[in-house]
């Protein structure tokens, strides 16, 4: 249901879908939404009664369209009836829901869901056929994503050498760079199930898919990817979790693995903010890592920790490109470890310094944005673009991503990869 990061997913030959169908509660809103489909040349005989009940019985018999309009006005609990439909609609439509409860919780849950807007009973013309519009073009969008080429596809896992680091963030803002900068569908695994800040980065309520996840690891299929995330915007999703510290949680690593296989199918791009000690915990979640960056700061122990970590990995993700980020590093005063030392003593060099940007930060957490979006057009997010570049192509320079990326983006890349191909070639 309305799961535009999952565009390759196809129908499996079942009958051609409506365009639209509605299912309302009363009569004159039934008039109104006729009026409009018929504007945007929709049949009119496609508005039904019936509600959310009726909707939740036709489906489950036929195939669903491609806009789908419910009216929860007859609804006690519109968001477990919400949930009721998901088990019955397919895959990439794009549901509107419209109702007489003013709540902006229940609104922001809807939303979570799934569902693509809700609108506010009574409902003028102009505001339905506004938000139809936005419906179709997304449900088009996805039906001829879903006609073309693949793009390359990228597992990314993000690694913190130290608490304190800064790999949620980084992991926050490389997933946002993958969805906007570079237009793919994109996922954020956040595997810090009670301190975890994923969902947080981009001012949302984590929801309960992850931990549906790991209590019922039978259920992880693609459907249930779908519905579990939690959607950022239209070509980026997070699955997160704040898990009970009075309650912990039982961590299957097969279940883990399952997980990250299933994701890595239903989405172009998948960002894995892996806490250390899971790693070290669960090997399986590296061994078949395609890019791994450790994030660190240069600190005493911060060297320890990636000179051990490092060579943990050497061993257990061993075809993995692994890539070293110095984070949130100040130039007055200066890092306990000066880049020299920290070089010397890990034996080999830093990919990335991030400098440490108080002020950004702070306005990033403000604003509920990861640093990257905030940091556009800044030295800071020059730095971000670099490590977008580091972890997208297929050579180590970073250079095939510049394909898929737009103009403008081409340009700032290549400004980027320019210093370090000169220094390759020397």
């Amino acid at each position: 249901m309305n799961a535009p990061w999952n565009p390759n997913k196809r129908s499996g030959g079942l009958a051609p879908r409506d365009v639209f169908a509605a299912f309302v509660c009363d009569g004159a809103f039934g008039d109104l939404v006729g009026s409009v489909a018929t504007e945007l040349g929709w049949a009119a005989d496609k508005v039904h009664g019936g509600g959310l009940n009726h909707a939740v019985q036709t489906l489950s018999v036929s195939s669903g369209p491609q806009v789908l309009l419910v009216d929860l006005s007859d609804c006690v609990d519109p968001l477990s009836d919400i949930n009721a439909l998901a088990d019955v609609c397919e895959p990439g439509t794009v549901v509107i829901a419209a109702g007489t409860a003013n709540d902006v919780r229940l609104y922001r849950d809807l939303l979570s869901s799934g569902i693509h807007d809700y609108l506010l009973k009574p409902i003028d013309a102009e505001s339905l056929r506004t938000s139809l519009q936005a419906a179709l073009t997304l449900a088009m969008g996805s039906k001829s994503a879903a006609t073309g080429t693949d793009k390359p596809r990228r597992a990314v896992t993000v690694i913190g050498a130290r608490g304190g680091a800064g790999a949620s963030s980084i992991a926050a803002s490389l997933a946002w760079m993958f969805a906007e900068r570079l237009g793919r569908s994109t996922a954020l695994l956040d595997l810090d199930i009670q301190f975890g800040t994923g969902a947080l980065a981009f001012d949302l309520e984590p929801g309960r898919g992850l931990t549906d996840a790991l209590e019922n690891p039978s259920r992880i299929d693609g459907l249930f990817i779908e519905r579990a995330m939690v959607r950022a915007s239209d070509r980026l999703a997070v699955l997160s979790a704040e898990v009970s510290i009075s309650h912990p949680l039982h961590i299957d690593s097969s279940a883990l693995d399952h997980l990250q296989n299933e994701m890595k199918g239903a989405f172009e791009c998948v960002v894995i903010d892996l806490p250390r000690s899971l790693a070290v915990q669960t090997p399986t979640l590296v061994g078949e890592a395609e890019v791994i960056l450790v994030v660190t700061d240069q600190t005493l122990a911060g060297t320890r920790d990636t000179i051990r970590l490092l060579g943990w990995l050497k061993a257990e993700a061993s075809s993995a490109k692994i890539y070293v980020v110095s984070n949130r590093v100040s130039t007055s005063p200066a890092p306990e470890v000066s880049r020299q030392d920290f070089e010397a003593s890990i034996e080999r060099k830093i990919d990335v310094v991030v400098p440490l940007d108080t002020r950004m930060a702070v306005s990033a957490a403000t604003q509920g944005k990861c640093l990257a979006a905030v940091a556009k057009g800044t030295r800071t997010g020059a730095v971000f673009d670099q490590i977008l570049a580091l972890v997208s192509g297929d050579t180590d320079d970073g250079s095939s991503v510049l394909a898929s990326a737009s103009l403008l983006d081409r340009l700032n890349l290549r400004s980027l990869l320019a210093p370090r191909t000169k220094a390759a070639a020397a």
